[in-house]
């Protein structure tokens, strides 16, 4: 894998690169959508590539392996021959489940033990077991094991899980440098940054995952409840450490305001379920502002979703088409709010990038914050 920074803009942190994978090339600043299960919901692998123009999308390692399970990807060829997306992958590293199952999982210095949430059968996850799993799915870019830190967290825990988190990296790399691809294409691994709000556990992984100079790098931990400031707090002073010609992929990240700050602060890449979980219940993200499209004054607007968007639901149907579907519970409506939002993502992006090498990206954003904060 390689990346090629093309330009920082003058007046703020931000880069527009491109990143190249066996699967295709990617220009950052890149959202990248999330697909649970191998499938973004409500939304045709077709309309996420050839509609929304996605140029990557994520698989979840827990649910994968859980669902359908290592034996049936394998057997398949691996995700992408599973799902037919044809572009690059990326996994997280079950990390965050691990996180969100505290009352069903038991954390040793070895790794996890932990109850399925679909049957209740334990199963274990170790570094090396995470790294064999990304294997077999396949993925492009996959991630470190971690253990993903609750909000608040006293300092003690933190620092005692950072010392996890970094121990359970080294048996990461060892694992993945002595392991090869099943599918005929490179992967690439890349730690993940913890120390929850904590700037010098922060500065010291930072630190840490700079000096092992590999592929790309992870900012984990974050948006889990912490205040937003705090957040980019901590992703300012990261971005600072991590080496400025490896790609920086901050994970779980966000609202449309958080992307554009993001970005500000010299991040790279982003994920996120709020555009497709959103709009499962009718909240749509525009170029004008924020739309809960079941509200009465949009029952007879005419008027597009958005003008200014680029998929074909934008032009193709009216407010008042889409809140009469979501009031009568037509299973149409998740399916066009979803992809809606995700085009919108894939926009706001694309426009960043463009403003990036136009060298007027700082004006520009704040311009932007301004509508895409603001609720219609």
């Amino acid at each position: 894998m390689k990346f090629d920074l093309l330009h920082t803009d003058p007046s703020s942190s931000a880069r527009a690169g491109l990143l190249h994978t066996d699967h295709g090339a990617i220009e950052t600043p890149i959202f990248m959508p999330v697909g649970t299960v191998g499938s973004v919901k409500a939304i045709h692998i077709r309309d996420v590539r050839d509609d929304a123009r996605a140029q990557i999308i994520l698989g979840n390692t827990y649910h994968l392996y859980l669902r359908p399970g290592l034996d049936v990807l394998q057997k398949a060829g691996g995700l992408h021959r599973f799902n037919g997306w044809d572009r690059p992958i990326l996994t997280d590293s079950g990390g965050y489940q691990v996180f969100s199952l505290a009352s069903t999982r038991k954390i040793t210095p070895d790794g996890v033990t932990f109850q399925s949430h679909i049957d209740g059968s334990r199963h274990q996850f170790t570094p090396e077991r995470v790294m064999d799993i990304q294997r077999v799915i396949g993925a492009d870019i996959v991630m470190a094991f971690d253990e993903c830190t609750p909000y608040p967290c006293d300092y003690e825990y933190a620092r005692r899980s950072l010392s996890l988190t970094h121990a359970w990296l080294d048996r990461c790399l060892d694992r993945f440098n002595s392991t090869e691809g099943l599918y005929g294409y490179k992967q690439a691994l890349f730690p993940i940054v913890q120390g929850s709000v904590y700037a010098d556990l922060r500065r010291e992984s930072a630190e840490k995952i700079a000096a092992l100079d590999v592929w790309g790098n992870s900012i984990g931990g974050l948006s889990v409840g912490e205040p937003h400031e705090m957040m980019y707090e901590m992703t300012d002073l990261v971005c600072r450490i991590l080496p400025a010609n490896r790609p920086r992929y901050l994970m779980g990240v966000g609202t449309p305001a958080n992307i554009l700050e993001g970005i500000s602060l010299g991040v790279d890449m982003f994920d996120c379920v709020m555009p497709t979980r959103n709009g499962r219940n009718g909240q749509l993200f525009t170029s004008e502002g924020i739309i809960n499209i079941r509200n009465e004054k949009w029952k007879d607007d005419f008027s597009p979703l958005d003008s200014n968007g680029l998929s074909f639901v934008d032009s193709q149907y009216s407010r008042a088409y889409l809140r009469h579907l979501f009031v009568a519970n037509e299973y149409l409506a998740p399916m066009i709010a979803s992809l809606h939002n995700i085009g919108f993502y894939l926009w706001l992006v694309k426009e960043a990038r463009a403003h990036i090498l136009a060298g007027d990206f700082a004006s520009w954003k704040q311009g932007m914050l301004n509508k895409v904060t603001q609720r219609l």
